[in-house]
């Protein structure tokens, strides 16, 4: 964004959304206005939508965008392209030829200081409810999907003032292991630079499962042990999170109770249809991020792990090594000592005669 800034100095006088309705969803819209926002509060009295589709019809999503350019809007298809820069030079007078400049603070009371992004894998079994739990963190009632079930998907938003990707992890457990690494090695990939500042193991309130089971130690296998630091459940329900049966279950289930402290006893219960509790999920991400000076799991993590599972295998095979020659040894000193024992010369004399 600098460097685009840097070309027009001291900065853009207008700023064209070039716009195509029918792949436009209502994240794009989204995404685009979190990226307005870093000029500042006004930066769309300077904006005007360019439709770039030669289809019709009407579409919410880019209405609404429309709208909040002030109604301005531009059809590439139209024959007179003077009307196009009579409408920018229309903005540049409205604005008395003022201009944008960047900053790194969104739209926020200038008392309250930006948050940082947010990088989180939800991870889990197959139908743990990890898209639904992505829906309701992101408050978006759709989002971008894949072909298949078994790749890694990518939602991103604005939460609670901050901007937070959400990978979603495929379900690993019984898949070839040259599969499990590659996605897994993928959505790391999918966070960097900065890496995944939070995984989250996505459960329904409920005795684990043997699928469960299988992928808790699958992750635990793939991603090594630096991986608790970074974790946290998520418990999801869709009623009140603070039912008394709810807390009777996770204290009183001896699988779950392992689990928590196995993972520093990070967790939150969410009803994924209660948006008031998204603030408190972000909060609990928090609390998860390790306060050292490795607050991310990168790709560079993972990979020391994998080294570390190598040199590990290493040794266990050195050893196995050493201890099959130590039998052989003892075994070969043992059939040395037989054929030399008085017992078995007599034994041979007997035979000759």
């Amino acid at each position: 964004m600098k460097s685009c800034v840097s070309l027009c100095r001291p900065g853009p006088n207008v700023l064209l959304l070039l716009v195509k309705p029918s792949d436009f969803t209502e994240e794009n819209r989204k995404t685009l206005k979190f990226i307005l926002s870093l000029f500042g509060q006004d930066a769309f009295r300077y904006s005007m939508v360019v439709i770039t589709d030669k289809k019709s019809g009407t579409h919410s999503t880019v209405n609404q965008l429309i709208r909040d350019c002030g109604g301005r809007y531009y059809n590439m298809f139209e024959s007179d392209h003077r009307v196009l820069m009579q409408k920018i030079e229309n903005i540049v007078h409205e604005n008395k030829g003022t201009f944008l400049t960047f900053t790194e603070e969104t739209i926020r009371p200038k008392s309250e200081h930006i948050k940082p992004s947010l990088n989180l894998v939800l991870c889990g079994r197959r139908g743990a409810g990890k898209t639904s739990a992505a829906k309701a963190i992101l408050g978006q009632t759709e989002l971008h999907s894949v072909s298949t079930s078994s790749e890694c998907v990518k939602h991103q938003g604005e939460v609670c003032g901050r901007w937070v990707s959400l990978v979603e992890l495929p379900a690993l457990y019984g898949k070839p292991q040259e599969a499990v690494m590659e996605e897994s090695f993928r959505c790391i990939s999918l966070c960097d630079p900065e890496g995944v500042h939070a995984f989250i193991l996505v459960l329904p309130v409920g005795p684990l499962t043997d699928e469960d089971k299988g992928e808790l130690e699958t992750i635990q296998n793939t991603f090594s042990s630096p991986v608790n630091d970074f974790t946290m459940i998520l418990f999801t329900v869709e009623s009140d999170p603070t039912h008394p049966a709810v807390g009777n279950f996770l204290r009183g289930d001896t699988d779950i109770k392992n689990l928590l402290q196995s993972y520093g006893g990070h967790y939150v219960v969410l009803n994924i249809n209660d948006k008031q509790q998204i603030p408190e999920l972000l909060d609990a991400v928090e609390k998860v991020r390790p306060s050292k000076e490795s607050c991310s799991y990168t790709t560079e993590t993972f990979a020391r792990a994998q080294i570390e599972k190598i040199i590990q295998q290493d040794k266990h095979l050195t050893t196995l090594q050493s201890e099959l020659k130590d039998l052989k040894t003892k075994n070969k000193d043992s059939c040395d000592e037989e054929k030399q024992s008085p017992e078995s010369r007599e034994s041979q004399v007997g035979k000759k005669t």
